[in-house]
């Protein structure tokens, strides 16, 4: 939403409806989209903002509150899904020791209402909490950071939740372009690109989701289910990032996560594309350009190049296979 050009809430309503789109995430109790969101029947992903945490963790009341005026009092005109409580804290920001309350809290105020077993109580976690990555099955959390982990693992086991996790095999790429090829980062690997206990992996995303996997089964949670958060390409604004680029990623995703992963198979991946537009407030550059949509022209293209069209309506074709 951090742009000065988008369209209004209930124009990306009317957008989601008619391409089939069946859920959605926001990152803060935004009061003109949920007001949109009313009847839509899409489910929703909401967040509580970073900057609340303090707030809920050391007030129940606080959390009651929250609740109270941002899911009970649209409940059930809006499908709520999971609440994410705080986004990619790092355990060593002086939010981290909040996230736990806040989530006992925020869990605390559904059940009071009712809707413990309806909707989800999270947070969003990212993968420079991993140490160990490669190969997959040797996936294990930063000993530094299990103390903030783990208790949160044992929480989402006894309420069963899922982690939420932001998966971004871009910048591992962007990172190490030299170590890993374009090819296996954009699921377009002839082949399997890592042998790991004899399963192969053609794909990056694959690789990063399974060395999640694995940390969690050394963290007592074996059985936790994942649901990728946040995941995408960027068209402009850094390296490797053109329309083809991030059409061919968007499509090849929402094709391949129905299948699972090596160490999941044929359980489909729960999986959020970041994100719908552009946002030109957004710094620095690669920030403003991860949308699927031009926010100017949420339902047409027909204003733009022949060329950049193209690859926009590769965009829209992959944004269609999401169901």
């Amino acid at each position: 939403m951090l742009g000065n050009n988008l369209p209004s809430a209930r124009d990306v309503i009317a957008l989601y409806r008619s391409h089939n789109i069946k859920r959605m995430r926001i990152y803060d109790p935004n009061q003109a989209a949920l007001n949109a969101l009313r009847g839509s029947g899409i489910e929703l992903l909401m967040g509580v903002p970073n900057s609340d945490l303090e707030s809920l963790s050391t007030n129940p009341s606080n959390a009651n509150s929250w609740v109270q005026r941002n899911v009970r009092n649209y409940w059930p005109d809006v499908k709520f899904r999971y609440i994410a409580v705080g986004n990619e804290v790092s355990p060593n920001s002086g939010l981290a020791k909040h996230v736990l309350p806040a989530m006992r809290n925020v869990y605390n105020a559904l059940v009071a209402a009712g809707l413990q077993n309806q909707i989800k109580v999270s947070t969003a976690v990212d993968t420079t909490l991993i140490g160990t990555s490669y190969p997959p099955s040797k996936g294990a959390f930063r000993d530094d950071y299990r103390w903030f982990l783990d208790p949160i693992i044992w929480f989402l086991n006894d309420a069963r939740a899922p982690l939420l996790a932001n998966i971004y095999p871009y910048f591992s790429y962007a990172g190490n372009p030299g170590s890993i090829s374009l090819p296996y980062a954009l699921f377009q690997a002839p082949g399997p690109v890592v042998w790991d206990s004899g399963r192969g992996y053609q794909n990056l995303f694959d690789a990063m989701f399974d060395a999640l996997v694995a940390a969690l089964s050394r963290a007592w949670g074996s059985n936790l289910e994942v649901v990728v958060s946040e995941t995408g390409w960027p068209s402009a604004g850094g390296v490797a990032t053109t329309i083809d680029n991030a059409a061919t990623y968007n499509d090849f995703l929402t094709r391949h996560i129905k299948k699972g992963s090596p160490m999941r198979p044929n359980k489909e991946i729960e999986t959020y594309i970041f994100a719908m537009f552009d946002e030109n407030n957004k710094e620095p550059a690669l920030e403003k350009h991860w949308g699927l949509f031009y926010p100017n022209r949420p339902s047409s293209i027909r204003s733009i190049s022949e060329e950049r069209e193209a690859g926009m309506w590769r965009l829209k074709m992959a944004l269609r296979s999401i169901i």
